[in-house]
């Protein structure tokens, strides 16, 4: 620990300081002192546990469907399982395992999925029959459910495991200091230089954020977005003389109540996840706030917690000992914030943990701490990188507007293409009422309104939510076989584009490229991004404008996490500006059979192939605008990407629309992206690859170019594995053989009887027959093409196992026959 020049409590620098004292701050605090950070300082303005972990209900549990959020909460259980040994701080540790209820089939079928997922990750998973629910939990009424799951899971005291952690993060170095207020943050270029509290001043190498309710205006001293909210949340105690309470009895959860129920000191407690929750002190918390209660809201409350006890009808006659309401914080998507701060490079944030921080504070500490030993994080963290979310998300009627639905959502089904139904309409693009006129059925990406799919005049807009085919099926299919057999024309508008310029432009953006983008102007580059590692951080496209200017664009998820990058690894004082042009233009993508003959219908520039060959740009004229043409397709066919000043974007796509009469034109929204990609085995960050895969292996070592002149970020790693071509992990291409199941996420696949994988994104093929998905595959052997054709391939839909094809090679199109007619 550094020398104590502040003349109290508070040294005068650390390696790093936490901001927060709860679940969160401890955890990252103890695993930063196991990687030999041993000059960490925690800095609590109370008491530890004071904000929300003191009233936590403990649970620790697992139902993610996600790689990353599965394996964190397994790892957490297994962490407090073992603290006690380490510390000799009781922990109140009690497996017990967790039932979730199925009133349904929606509901079975959600929680089988989840059951089969979870056993690929290692955490014990099994289906019930209405009776065998009744046998572990006598009390529930089962007449109206068709079955249940039990997991593996455990309970524990949140106060005392947060403490048993403190005392080992104290064991290892960390100095915890309570009682003590962050009042400021200085920034001096892009980084923390000093904390102001209190008592004092803290110079610091890393900063971390992890306070809870707070954060928000924490990140705010440093500005920084961290957009989260406190939200309403409650849980009764019920009690009876007749109604006792096994303390051994698992925890019973039931979606279709909004609720869960566990034993408390013997009685009922029953936590609620309401449909329709309530935004708290919208403009911060205040600090004096601790260990605070809310005033509960019975008039709200109430009609929940009839309907949750009908699930125990015992405890419908049992006395409402306490309705206890304390505020946690919540975040847009339910999804955590974590990482660096695209703003500040040394600030970290480990928040937002959706009432999970007790059941993910274990992975989420062991995340952040390798993250700031290493300087990379460990863990795949595209789904919850702070750097997702745009300063509009922080606005106070966003916050108050989403709240209403986010404590829902924990315990809906997410069925696919489902979207948030609050907060919308906060970013239209130009086109966005031709398109509603048009019959576009938006969802919402990194804030924008996207056309999911188009429903014909006199189709009902509303989807009939399953996990089979939905009520939307046929009208993508034809969308689908639009763009096979004919043209159709896709707005992409959502797409974030950015202006790099400057005499070294082309050799900073060249540094980060994997591909080489000195290419002549009017050309285009497909490349990856990678890390030290190898570990893919962009997937993107590269236009190179002029010698000294380029354009480079993105996915909308991925605006601020490429322009930080930019950021980070361009060279400070060498010559070049990064401008984002992201509402400057429209863009929409012609693409079919047809589309070369339609674009011909509407400009004079000749479209033919040794005129306009693939992956070439060039400014075309269409009527009054002056359009920029790239010549290249994420959907397998030949096509134009055309990005249209925002001010003639409406001219230009009237004149598309009118044009494309002649050649069966249909507009196409993002499901049917999806579907034609996954035909044609085009990846997408974040879905099908992430941060922890290489493009090696993942099937893009053709975007490698180790012979440009120059390293690149990741070039060593990449070499070598080019170089050995030894993979024990690769994404490979699946169909299902039978035409009726669907394909989405987390399916799992099987070689030989074997779990080896599982699908990282499905969709259907339509021109292939069947679902089709990428499918992540890992295996002690080597994945070879014999490995492939040797095995016999399986994937577990709902229960059910069927037979597929998988393939390394594209199963549309593999020569690019069609993409360079």
């Amino acid at each position: 620990m550094s020398d104590n020049l502040t003349g109290g409590r508070l040294p005068s620098h650390a390696q790093v300081v936490i901001i927060g004292g709860g679940i969160i701050g401890t955890n990252i605090a103890y695993h930063l002192t196991k990687r030999g950070f041993k000059d960490v300082v925690l800095l609590e303005k109370n008491k530890l546990t004071s904000g929300t972990t003191w009233h936590a209900a403990g649970l620790v549990t697992s139902g993610f469907m996600t790689e990353t959020g599965a394996k964190m909460a397994k790892y957490t259980r297994e962490f407090y399982r073992d603290i006690e040994k380490e510390t000799g701080q009781a922990t109140g540790f009690k497996e017990s395992g967790m039932i979730q209820i199925a009133v349904n089939e929606h509901y079975a079928t959600d929680l089988r999925r989840k059951a089969t997922f979870n056993r690929l990750i290692g955490i014990e998973a099994e289906e019930l029959s209405p009776k065998e629910v009744q046998d572990m939990w006598p009390m529930a009424n089962i007449d109206d459910i068709v079955g249940g799951f039990f997991t593996e899971g455990a309970r524990i005291n949140p106060v005392d495991v947060t403490m048993a952690i403190a005392k080992g993060a104290k064991a290892g170095g960390t100095l915890i200091l309570e009682d003590i207020t962050v009042t400021g943050l200085t920034v001096k270029n892009k980084r923390i230089e000093s904390i102001q509290t209190s008592e004092g001043t803290i110079t610091c190498e890393f900063a971390v954020n992890c306070a809870g309710m707070w954060a928000r205006q924490i990140g705010e001293m440093a500005g920084c977005i961290t957009p989260l909210q406190a939200i309403e949340h409650y849980y009764a105690i019920m009690e009876s003389d007749e109604m006792k309470i096994d303390p051994n009895l698992p925890i019973l959860k039931d979606p279709s109540k909004w609720a869960y129920y566990r034993e408390e000191v013997g009685d009922l407690m029953v936590g609620f996840f309401e449909s329709v929750s309530a935004p708290w002190s919208l403009d911060g918390v205040n600090n004096n706030f601790v260990f605070g209660e809310i005033e509960p809201d019975m008039d709200r409350m109430l009609p929940y917690l009839m309907s949750a006890l009908e699930r125990l009808p015992i405890a419908a006659e049992a006395n409402l000992k306490l309705m206890f309401c304390g505020p946690e914080s919540f975040t847009p998507d339910i999804a955590p914030l974590v990482g660096e701060y695209p703003e500040v490079e040394n600030f970290f944030v480990a928040a937002g943990l959706n009432s999970l921080g007790i059941l993910m504070g274990g992975g989420i500490g062991s995340a952040i701490a390798n993250w700031i030993v290493d300087g990379l994080p460990d863990v795949d963290v595209t789904g919850m990188n702070i750097d997702r979310f745009h300063r509009v998300h922080q606005n106070k009627k966003f916050r108050k507007d989403r709240s209403v639905e986010v404590i829902g959502e924990m315990y809906k089904i997410h069925f696919p293409n489902k979207p948030m139904e609050t907060a919308r309409e906060m970013k239209k693009h130009v086109l966005y009422d031709r398109l509603k006129a048009n019959g576009a059925v938006f969802i919402q990406s990194a804030g924008w309104e996207v056309p999911c799919w188009y429903a014909p005049e006199g189709v009902e807009k509303q989807v009939e939510w399953t996990y089979k085919r939905q009520s939307s099926f046929e009208h993508v299919a034809a969308e689908h076989y639009a763009c096979r057999n004919d043209v159709i024309m896709m707005e992409m508008s959502f797409m974030s584009k950015f202006l790099v310029q400057g005499k070294d432009a082309l050799k900073n953006l060249n540094y980060v490229c994997c591909n080489d983008i000195d290419v002549e102007p009017g050309k285009i580059v497909y490349t990856q991004w990678t890390n030290e590692n190898g570990g893919i951080e962009a997937d993107l496209t590269v236009i190179r404008l002029s010698p000294d200017k380029f354009m480079v664009v993105t996915s909308g998820r991925f605006h601020r996490h490429v322009e930080h990058w930019m950021e980070k690894h361009f060279i400070a004082g060498e010559h070049w500006f990064i401008t984002d042009v992201t509402s400057a233009y429209a863009m929409v993508t012609i693409q079919g059979p047809k589309s070369r003959d339609l674009m011909s219908s509407i400009s004079e520039t000749s479209f033919a192939t040794e005129d306009f060959p693939y992956l070439a740009a060039k400014y075309i004229e269409i009527d009054y605008a002056r359009v920029y043409a790239v010549r290249v397709t994420y959907l397998g066919e030949m096509g134009w990407e055309l990005y249209i000043p925002v001010e003639q974007a409406c001219d230009v796509f009237d004149r598309i629309m009118e044009a494309g009469k002649t050649f069966n034109l249909r507009l196409a929204g993002i499901q049917s992206l999806t579907n034609l990609r996954l035909e044609k085995g085009y990846r997408d960050m974040g879905h099908d690859i992430d941060n922890k895969d290489t493009p090696v292996e993942m099937g893009l070592g053709f975007a490698v170019k180790l012979d440009k002149p120059g390293k690149f970020v990741g070039y060593d790693v990449l070499a070598k594995q080019k170089e050995q071509k030894v993979f024990n992990k690769r994404l490979l291409q699946v169909l299902v053989e039978d035409p009726e199941p669907m394909l989405f996420h987390a399916e799992v696949v099987y070689r030989n009887d074997k779990m080896v994988g599982y699908i990282r994104v499905g969709g259907y093929g339509h021109h292939l027959g069947g679902a089709v998905g990428l499918a992540i595959v890992q295996d002690d052997e080597r994945i070879t093409k014999d490995y492939i054709e040797s095995g016999k391939w399986d994937v577990e839909i709902d229960g059910v196992r069927y037979n597929v094809k998988v393939s390394l090679r594209p199963m549309y199109d593999p020569k690019l026959e069609k993409v360079k007619a």
